[in-house]
Formats: structure tokens, C-alpha cells, sequence
């Protein structure tokens, strides 16, 4: 049995229990003391498996005799991550991915589970290439919830932006496993050196999708890294970098990061200003600004970039008119980074339904923070409507002395990033 499935399998249990993706696969991959190799092959499943359950699930109904909700949670995780395996992971051959699940069966489980779980999947590899009954059976919306897993509710938003073959089309980029992105702190090192540093230790780099950053396949512990602990790079994804870029902070410069944690916009703003002027990074606990001040410290930052708690819909008194540019990446339902982030295509609406409030609540507050003449920008994580060109327009009609200067929604499928919107206000002078 190898060390990558059995890792998979902490990883998918730890989800269950309440961990985020990338937590638990860290968690796993350090566990089992996973080389490169093996560490991608246990993210490559976790991501698969958890980002086709809905689909996996309806696989498993289909072929089992017993109902799922009947099968034991350890039984029934072995059984996810293994027609994981089965569906979408072709280079895996079916005997291997059978075999591995009787025998983490046999350490995880009991003997008297195996036979059920031989027999399922081998009815599940037999089977693969048939389209499920099911699926034949809807249209549309429903279709793409089924197929794509996901709550039909995202995939009706998603076909209401971009008529269904568009949604598809998100979705299917939803499901693909993104590379890790990393992008270079100039401020300690250049492109070439980072490049060299990664060929010297056997890591394939593919130039980012903007200057300065390299797409590396998810594969064990950032940390690990070379450069790491050198403050040589960071992570974030092209579309949140692209974001500051609309902002355009320059040296010298005054910016307020109000959404900040876990600072990769400050990170970004402090590269793109040539670690000269000064960034007040915040947030509403404390405690998310730990990971802020960890990252400033390891990138050599620390002079540049300030942190405190706060609320940014009341921001204190002493902040109005002080920064050049103020960034507010406001707290949002995350339909761009289901990709990352495979938890989130289950949300409910009823969960999401008072953001749109609260993000405009951010924007008023951060209004007075702007000097005359300086930059307001709003951007999410999401491709809602309602949480990004409605809350735009709702704060530029009862704030007359700011002007739209750039709008742009960055799509997973056609952009190749994150899902994004940026929007760049200026203030009147």
C-alpha cells in the first residue's frame, strides 16, 4: 500500500471532520513524511475526490448494494478517494486502485468490509466510461449540479451570467486542479534566481501568468520550498495580484489594505512600490493578522508594512484622508475560488444572503480614508452579480465624488486565474 493513498485518506477523513482542503492535505503529506512525488499524487486524489462527491456519491449509490448513509464514515472515505481514483485519475490502472482500497479496508477498517468494497469498485471500474442514468435524465442547471458538483443554486447563477455552455465551462475549470502560484519578492531576489534555485533542487517552474511568478504543480509542503525561508517568494494567485496591480500603488506612496489577512495584497502593493512608503494592513481579529506580520517578517517587510484590528466599516477617526490608495477585498461567498477550495460549491444561498450588505457597508467606511484625488478599489473572490457590480453601483449612487475608472471580472475558464472582480474608483480632487 502506498504511502500517497493512505496519506489521501487522513487528508479526505480530516476534511470530514471540519479542516480545509489545503490544511488537511499539509497535515497528511507531513504525517507520512511524503516525498514530492507522493505528495502530488495525495493532492491530485484529495482534490478529486472532493471536488467531484456529489458525482463520486452517485457513482457509489448507484453500484452499492447498500444505501451510503448506511456505510461507516471510514468505509465510506476509502470508497471516495478510490473512485476518485477510478474516474478521473486515467493514468492509475483499476487493479491498483481496487487493491489499495481492500487493503487500507483491512488496516483501517475490519476484514468483513473489504469484499463490500472490492465489489463496488470493480463494478465502478468496469463501468466508467458509461454515462449515469441520471445524468441523461436532466437538463441544464440541474445537469451541471449533478455532473460538476455543485449546489444547483451556484450552477443557475452561473448559467444566468454566461448562458449554459459558459457554465459549463466554469465548472469544468471549478474541477480542474490549479498550479501553485508563486510570485517573486523582488525586493530580495529576481525571477532568475528563484528559477535557478528551483532547477537545482528537480522543481518544474512554468512562467506565471504575469512577470515575476512561476506556476509550480501542487506537490508537498510549501515550506519546503527553496527560497522559502530566504522571503524569496510568496503565494497568490495572478487574478488577487492583478488586483493591486489595478490599484497601481507607486513608491512612497500611503495604502491602506482594510481585508487583509493573509496579506497577500500587502505583499503585492509592497513589491509593486519598491519597499519605499508605507502600508497599514488590517483586519477584524487579531489573530488573522498573525499570518500578516509571519509573512512581512519572512519577506523582509516588516518596516514597510503595519497591522491592526479593525472593523472596516467603522474605521477610527485618525485614518480619514490619509492614504493614496486604500484596497478593500471584501469578505465574500467565494464562487471564484471553488477550484481551491472545494467546500464552498455546497454552501447554501441562505448563507451568502447578507453579504452584499456588509460589503457595502465596507466601502462606505473606507471612503473617508481616501485622499482627494486617490484610489478606492473593491474586488471579491466571487462571480456574483449581486456581491460585484450591484454593490458598486449601490456605493457610486449615494457617493457622487467617486468615478468608475476600470471594471473587470476575471472568469476561471477563459482566464486561467482564480475567479476575480476588480473595480477601481477614483475620488475627486
Amino acid at each position: 500500500m502506498t504511502a500517497a493513498r493512505e496519506a489521501a485518506l487522513r487528508a479526505v477523513t480530516l476534511v470530514r471532520k471540519g479542516k480545509f482542503m489545503s490544511e488537511a492535505v499539509d497535515e497528511a503529506v507531513r504525517a507520512f513524511d511524503l516525498d514530492r512525488r507522493d505528495a502530488a499524487l495525495c493532492s491530485r486524489i484529495v482534490h478529486e475526490a472532493l471536488s467531484n462527491r456529489g458525482y463520486i456519491a452517485s457513482v457509489l449509490e448507484h453500484w452499492s448494494k447498500l444505501p451510503l448513509n448506511r456505510v461507516e464514515y471510514a468505509v465510506r472515505d476509502i470508497l471516495f478517494i478510490s473512485a476518485a481514483q477510478l474516474l478521473f485519475l486515467d493514468r492509475i490502472p483499476p487493479s491498483a486502485a481496487v487493491n489499495e482500497a481492500v487493503e487500507l479496508c483491512r488496516k483501517y477498517e475490519s476484514e468483513r468490509a473489504t469484499s463490500y468494497v472490492n465489489g463496488v469498485l470493480r463494478r465502478v471500474a468496469e463501468n466508467r466510461g458509461k454515462p449515469l442514468a441520471l445524468l441523461e435524465r436532466c437538463s441544464g442547471a440541474e445537469y451541471l449540479g449533478y455532473r460538476y458538483s455543485c449546489a444547483r443554486w451556484i450552477a443557475e447563477e452561473f448559467v444566468r451570467r454566461r448562458g449554459f455552455e459558459g457554465a459549463e465551462a466554469i465548472c469544468r475549470a471549478n474541477n480542474a486542479e490549479p498550479p501553485l502560484t508563486i510570485q517573486v519578492n523582488t525586493l530580495k531576489t529576481s525571477s532568475a534566481g528563484l528559477s535557478s534555485a528551483l532547477q537545482a533542487a528537480g522543481i518544474e517552474a512554468a512562467p506565471g501568468p504575469l512577470p515575476d511568478s512561476f506556476d509550480l504543480a501542487p506537490a508537498g509542503l510549501i515550506s519546503s520550498l527553496p527560497g522559502y525561508d530566504g522571503g524569496w517568494f510568496y503565494v497568490q494567485d495572478a487574478a488577487a495580484r492583478l488586483a493591486v496591480e489595478a490599484a497601481a500603488p507607486e513608491r512612497g506612496m500611503s495604502v491602506l489594505d482594510a481585508c487583509s489577512a493573509p496579506g497577500g495584497k500587502s505583499f503585492a502593493a509592497a513589491m509593486r512600490m519598491g519597499g519605499e512608503g508605507s502600508i497599514l494592513a488590517c483586519d477584524l481579529k487579531e489573530k488573522r493578522l498573525r499570518r500578516v506580520t509571519e509573512g512581512a517578517k519572512r519577506l523582509g517587510l516588516e518596516g514597510l508594512i503595519e497591522t491592526r484590528a479593525m472593523d472596516a466599516r467603522t474605521p477610527a477617526e485618525e485614518l480619514r484622508s490619509r492614504f493614496d490608495v486604500v484596497i478593500a477585498d471584501a469578505p465574500c461567498s467565494g464562487l471564484g475560488v471553488i477550484r481551491r477550495k472545494p467546500e464552498i460549491r455546497y454552501k447554501t444561498e441562505a448563507e451568502v444572503a447578507a453579504l452584499p450588505e456588509i460589503q457595502l457597508a465596507i466601502l462606505r467606511g473606507l471612503a473617508d480614508c481616501v485622499k482627494p484625488g486617490g484610489t478606492l478599489l473593491y474586488s471579491t473572490c466571487t462571480l456574483l452579480k449581486r456581491e460585484n457590480e450591484d454593490v458598486v453601483r449601490a456605493f457610486l449612487s449615494d457617493n457622487n465624488e467617486f468615478t468608475a475608472v476600470q471594471e473587470r471580472t476575471l472568469w476561471p475558464d477563459i482566464d486561467k486565474t482564480d475567479g476575480f472582480f476588480i473595480c477601481r474608483m477614483k475620488k475627486s480632487t
